[in-house]
């Protein structure tokens, strides 16, 4: 019976991933030695209620404290933030290495560097993580109390009851967005981020030297695009909100969609304003590319539009993936309600 997938639906969501199988199967097994061999589904109710509450449920399985957010929310919240903290460290001792490989001169001992680096790096990553972990405590605590969604479903405040579950759509493992995706997305936006602020010490040409690779010239004018920064701020809120939105739902919908396409389509607009940006490439490496590679002189030409074309076009796959993914998941629940 549906109700009873459902009902398991809603307490191994709240579950880390490698656990889930094998609670669902338990409490599966659980649910159907409570039941007779041709229940009702006035009988599957009764278990049910016996059961409680899924969040409640799911809180005890997890035999944890739960008193920092509620738990409709707090495996959810306690997940992400197991994923968005070695990120956000990881980010934080990347820009004080490249800081410090960018300033070295060669005088100080490589030691003290190490040191420095160290000691900085630590301190930065402390600190990064202290404001990730606060920021994203309060996002949670803003979504618990107006959040409709959560308003309307499991955790009224009133006593649960299984007639809760009509309320909930029932997920089919295709329509699922699975963790490593929204890791991706999150690690993705960090990547770049960090080579957008820190361009013109790390993308340029090297080339082979005595001692190993020289830092020849950057290919971008770091003052053109730090002066896009409000613009990539938007678009990298924008690109968090997208991963959060997903790690929440875990499966497409067509809110979720919509708000994908217009992400989508924003990150293409500020790619291509910054791209087009005829002082962006600094002449120097524009001078190596035609004279010492012997390109020819529409090299800049062909490669604009090759990178504008390839972000467009991947943003269009992504922007149709969700949208197409929504779709079916919206046709598979309106044929559940049917059967139910």
């Amino acid at each position: 019976m549906k109700m009873i997938d459902l009902y398991i639906q809603e307490v191994t969501k709240r579950l880390p991933d490698k656990s889930r199988e094998d609670i669902a199967l338990e409490l599966r097994s659980t649910i159907e030695d409570m039941l007779p061999d041709d229940y009702t589904e006035k009988e599957v109710k009764a278990v049910l209620m016996k059961l409680g509450n899924p969040a409640k449920l799911a809180n005890n399985y997890l035999d944890k404290p739960r008193s920092l957010i509620g738990p409709a929310y707090y495996g959810i919240y306690l997940n992400l933030l197991k994923m968005i903290l070695p990120i956000a460290a990881f980010v934080a001792l990347t820009v004080v290495i490249t800081d410090h490989i960018v300033s070295y001169d060669g005088k100080e001992a490589v030691l003290n560097v190490i040191l420095d680096v160290i000691g900085l790096g630590i301190w930065r990553m402390i600190g990064t993580a202290i404001q990730t972990f606060f920021w994203l405590t309060v996002v949670f605590a803003i979504i618990e109390r107006v959040d409709p969604v959560h308003k309307n479903s499991l955790m009224t405040g009133k006593e649960w009851t299984p007639d809760d579950l009509e309320l909930v759509p029932y997920i089919d493992n295709e329509k699922r967005i699975p963790s490593f995706e929204v890791f991706g997305g999150l690690l993705w936006t960090a990547i770049w981020a960090i080579v957008f602020f820190s361009a013109s010490s790390l993308v340029g040409i090297y080339e082979k030297g005595p001692e190993g690779l020289v830092f020849v010239t950057p290919t971008f004018n770091q003052d053109i695009l730090h002066a896009y920064w409000p613009l990539v701020a938007v678009v990298i809120g924008l690109e968090l909100a997208n991963s959060i939105w997903k790690y929440i739902t875990r499966h497409w919908t067509i809110k979720l969609a919509v708000f994908n396409c217009c992400y989508q389509f924003i990150s293409s607009i500020a790619f291509v304003i910054i791209i087009t940006n005829p002082r962006l490439v600094l002449p120097e490496f524009k001078d190596y590319m035609t004279e010492v590679l012997s390109l020819g002189a529409s090299w800049e030409t062909w490669t604009l539009s090759v990178a504008i074309f390839t972000y467009i076009l991947f943003a269009g796959i992504e922007a149709a993936k969700g949208i197409r993914k929504a779709k079916s998941n919206k046709m598979t629940n309106s044929s559940l309600t049917k059967t139910l």
